[in-house]
């Protein structure tokens, strides 16, 4: 099995070493292709208005100066286009991707292009909790519970329009309490912080930044199987029609 592994961190990111060591666990035939740099939060972005420049790490090991989107593509369409990989993996993000983040991420955007171009994808996001000195991330949990995980999932084909979106929790592997197939949960609204400042020369920049509201937690979401230390297991779907609207718009408009 030729394996593909990415992330939206950059190419130096502890996430995909931990990424590389969970793949390798299932085949020798593991190829890296990502993002020369920190591309969290460019969701399912392409570049198209200017040049790629590809560099080479080692001769399975690739950084392309762009999105999470663009190395999956490069490495599909180009490094490996005479044997495209036949699994994509995505993350191991630094941080969860769950409920409305899942819009927002590259991590979730680099398995739904793998998804689109045929190719079974699951997206792979750590829970990290803020600690004095800056963010806490234990990987010995997806590296204990990854690759049995990823096994199981691939042991049968699924939808060709799927994608499979992971999420560890904050907690030692042997506190894993299970597993758990979940839906995508809405959080309560988040407060979107605008930080206006100047540089020396005196031309404003500004820094977004959000606070995280405790949310209300609805059974059966990711949001909630992380709050009980479970790996939540999301399937998303590349068609994004509201079927229910579309039979009442079908209705109203005639």
């Amino acid at each position: 099995m030729r394996i593909l592994i990415t992330n939206d961190d950059g190419v130096n990111a502890k996430g995909l070493e931990i990424l590389k060591a969970i793949a390798l666990g299932i085949s020798p035939d593991v190829w890296v292709v990502a993002p020369e740099t920190n591309q969290s939060g460019t969701s399912h972005s392409m570049t198209l208005h200017t040049p790629l420049r590809l560099r080479t790490l080692d001769d399975r090991t690739f950084a392309v100066d762009g999105t999470p989107t663009d190395s999956v593509i490069m490495a599909v369409r180009h490094l490996l286009k005479a044997q495209p990989p036949d699994l994509i993996l995505s993350g191991v993000n630094h941080g969860s991707n769950l409920a409305e983040d899942i819009t927002y991420s590259g991590t979730v955007a680099a398995a739904m292009e793998g998804a689109l171009l045929g190719i079974r994808s699951i997206a792979l996001s750590l829970m990290m909790s803020f600690e004095e000195g800056g963010r806490r991330a234990i990987w010995d949990t997806p590296l204990a519970h990854a690759p049995q995980l990823i096994k199981k999932l691939i042991e049968k084909k699924w939808n060709p329009n799927t994608l499979i979106n992971v999420n560890f929790p904050d907690v030692a592997p042997d506190e894993v309490k299970g597993v758990a197939v979940t839906s995508q949960g809405v959080r309560d609204q988040a407060l979107l912080n605008i930080d206006s400042r100047k540089d020396p020369w005196g031309t404003p920049y500004f820094w977004f930044g959000f606070e995280r509201r405790k949310s209300t937690l609805v059974p059966g979401t990711d949001l909630a199987a992380i709050a009980k230390n479970k790996i939540s297991v999301t399937p998303l779907s590349l068609d994004l029609t509201d079927q229910s609207a579309a039979k009442a718009l079908a209705q109203r408009l005639g």
